[in-house]
């Protein structure tokens, strides 16, 4: 694909208006903010006088934010829905629809996100490209029809995507029912099980606070994982980003040592997160914002680790944290934690039924990886479809 142009070249970007907080109003036009376009569900500021027509925005208006957390909130979006007024840090694509496709547009600078966020300026948290910057980047640009033939197959691999991704979270959904199905709400104990506190149930290990905890210098590419807070996401574990520590070291540590089979949840940050430790990893130490739960004879660890991420128990866990001048979790507020035991054969047949579950979800995932959104849309934009 050799015509390569400026984005630039195809549109203008219109950037939004700086609204202030008391000209926000309860109802009038929605103000379209970042949040809006990643995530539906985010309510709206509203305002309710007119402003100029170069911050009007239609239905099938194509925008992008340009300002944000790298990774979440760049990008291009198709707004549908409605009327709205533009806010800062977002621009509105107008382009000639008789050259570009606007849907070819969107998919081929959203293709350049990694580099766009490459040439943003900011702290880690929160960066910002100018429009000239943006404008620079680089995009094939073929033929009209071709960049119509190009968007088309886009949507029918987006469109897989995005049902493979819905009938996970049916999946997940599923589990959860199915778990209060059998147990009924942990809180209320609705099935009358027997009760015991979580202290009587498994024992605990903090994460190691002694002068021994390891430093910059004990970090190394390769040995003993050197789990933090961060291993832990959506109550499962992440080893996408991790550290190592020596094996010399993780002897000198007197405790925080976790072995195939532990639960691991975190005590600040986001209170009360909770994972598995079952990887190929056959040990690992966690730092101090963690603690260990090892379950005793009688519940199962998987049992208990859905137990413990439960909606009620994760709420009550983080209402009781907050309750602290700095918001986090104690052994002893743990240790006391009463909950509902059913007999093992119970938690088993719950096992079970998860386990076929999680195995169709982890299929589902391994055919909806956005890396293979990523190769199809690189191959598109190489001439290769």
């Amino acid at each position: 694909m050799s015509n390569i142009v400026p984005f630039g070249s195809t549109c203008k970007l219109q950037n939004g208006r700086a609204f202030k907080p008391e000209e926000w109003s309860s109802s009038g036009t929605p103000i379209i903010r970042i949040q809006n376009l990643t995530d539906e569900s985010k309510p709206f500021n509203y305002c309710d006088f007119e402003v100029e027509d170069r911050f009007h925005v239609n239905s099938g208006d194509l925008l992008f934010s340009w300002s944000g957390t790298p990774g979440t909130s760049f990008g291009a979006f198709f707004w549908n829905r409605g009327k709205g007024f533009l806010n800062q840090h977002i621009f509105r694509v107008d382009l000639d629809v008789k050259r570009v496709d606007k849907n070819y547009l969107r998919y081929a600078i959203n293709s350049k996100l990694n580099f766009i966020i490459d040439q943003a300026h900011g702290g880690v948290g929160l960066k910002h490209i100018t429009k000239g910057k943006l404008e620079a980047i680089e995009i094939p640009l073929p033929p009209l029809p071709e960049q119509k033939r190009i968007a088309a197959i886009l949507d029918k691999a987006d469109a897989i995507r995005r049902k493979r991704q819905q009938a996970i979270q049916l999946a997940d959904d599923f589990l959860r029912a199915v778990f209060l199905d059998m147990f009924g709400d942990p809180v209320t104990n609705s099935k009358g099980w027997e009760v015991k506190s979580l202290g009587q149930i498994s024992t605990f290990e903090n994460g190691d606070r002694s002068s021994a905890y390891p430093s910059g210098d004990d970090l190394v590419t390769e040995g003993v994982l050197f789990l933090s807070t961060k291993n832990i996401v959506s109550d499962t574990l992440s080893l996408e980003s991790c550290q190592y520590i020596t094996e010399d070291k993780y002897m000198d540590l007197s405790r925080g040592k976790a072995r195939n089979g532990d639960l691991i949840i975190t005590l600040r940050g986001t209170l009360g997160s909770c994972c598995v430790f079952d990887c190929v990893h056959q040990k690992a130490f966690i730092n101090a914002q963690m603690m260990i739960i090892r379950p005793g004879s009688g519940v199962g660890n998987i049992f208990l680790h859905d137990l413990l991420v439960s909606k009620a128990i994760k709420n009550h866990l983080q209402a009781i944290g907050q309750g602290a001048a700095v918001p986090q979790l104690t052994a002893k507020q743990l240790k006391e934690l009463m909950l509902p035991i059913p007999p093992i054969q119970e938690q088993k047949k719950y096992e079970s039924i998860r386990g076929s579950v999680l195995a169709s979800i982890k299929k589902m995932q391994s055919e909806s990886k956005e890396s293979l959104f990523k190769a199809i849309t690189q191959k598109a934009f190489w001439g290769e479809l």
